[in-house]
């Protein structure tokens, strides 16, 4: 992949009254969302970009959805026009798009909105790569294997700490808003217990504090099933612990979820104790190992390091690469 594979980006003027969305990323991306703009930026700055069109194997559309829904002339509700309209201008200005009916071509978008950035424009949901931190199966915008999931992580400057010396009191912990019938549920079941800790809300002392304490860190559905809590378990080597159904988990082609992490279905919730005391020492050593292990691919970097955030997106659109449908003109085939 490092040595052949090619992107090409889409140009744009200097002038365009939207070159605002499309320039490269010359800051430092920050909050929830930051994966969209750390990968642009990094993706700017490498050697996958390619200026000639020919030698490309995927062609980027630089448009960035945090930026269309900040911008007060399109906002979240116009993002679908915005989408619409760019995707007519370069399937009428360039020839790349009809080449393959836009198979080969692909958007990064990481806020939950992204998932209707396509609703003008069926041919781009259809046919093109979404790289998208909003992965539901239970989403028709999203196809499962055609596009492909990026982990929704929180920036944090330096290495993830040691862990020599911290130790995992709490069986489990969750704390977050109450924003789904999953974390209401999840929360009214165990806020009394004594080995489960879950919170409605903020905490009063430091989140870190409550990751580095716990054995297995909770990721529940909110709004939507993404949520930056598995950077921030992994970060502080706590095993993830995932209850969002219908979630296409990031990387789910490239690594074994079932190695550091648990997935348990939504109407387990009353079992979730049952469960966790189901895990052996042994077991639960390994998921922790291999937890310290895969966290380095949760991680965003200034400047990208291999096997990097960056590195994972790159390989998951090497894989689909190889997948692009060339449309055939059925009255130019023989049967």
């Amino acid at each position: 992949m490092n040595r052949s594979f090619k992107i090409y980006v889409y140009p744009h003027r200097k002038d365009d009254p939207f070159a605002n969305t499309l320039v490269p990323v010359n800051y430092e991306p920050g909050g929830n969302y930051a994966s969209e703009a750390y990968f642009k930026k990094a993706l700017m700055k490498s050697h996958f970009i390619t200026k000639d069109p020919s030698e490309a194997d995927l062609f980027y559309m630089p448009f960035s959805i945090a930026a269309l829904r900040h911008d007060r002339r399109v906002g979240v509700g116009g993002i679908p026009a915005f989408v619409q309209a760019y995707f007519h201008n370069i399937s009428h200005t360039y020839p790349y798009w009809n080449r393959s009916g836009g198979a080969d071509h692909f958007y990064v978008a990481c806020h939950s909105i992204g998932s209707t950035a396509t609703r003008k424009a069926e041919q781009v949901k259809l046919s093109s790569i979404q790289v998208v931190c909003s992965s539901s199966y239970f989403l028709t915008a999203y196809v499962a294997h055609k596009d492909a999931s990026v982990p929704q992580i929180w920036p944090r400057k330096g290495d993830p700490p040691t862990l020599s010396s911290s130790k995992r009191e709490k069986l489990a912990f969750f704390a977050g808003a109450m924003n789904s019938w999953i974390r209401m549920d999840v929360v009214k079941t165990w806020r009394n217990d004594s080995e489960i800790f879950v919170n409605s809300g903020r905490l009063t002392t430091p989140y870190s504090d409550a990751l580095l304490v716990s054995k297995f860190c909770l990721h529940l559905k909110g709004f939507e099933v993404n949520t930056a809590r598995i950077g921030d378990a992994m970060f502080y080597g706590c095993v993830p612990l995932i209850i969002a159904d219908h979630y296409d988990l990031p990387f789910a082609d490239i690594l074994n979820w079932k190695s550091f992490s648990l997935v348990v279905p939504s109407l387990d919730i009353s079992l979730l104790k049952k469960i966790l005391h189901g895990v052996s020492l042994d077991q639960y050593s390994t998921l922790k190992r291999n937890v310290l292990k895969v966290r380095r691919h949760f991680k965003w970097h200034s400047s990208p390091v291999d096997y990097d955030a960056f590195h994972m997106v790159m390989y998951d659109l090497w894989l689909r690469r190889s997948s692009v449908r060339i449309p055939i003109n059925i009255q130019d085939s023989v049967i």
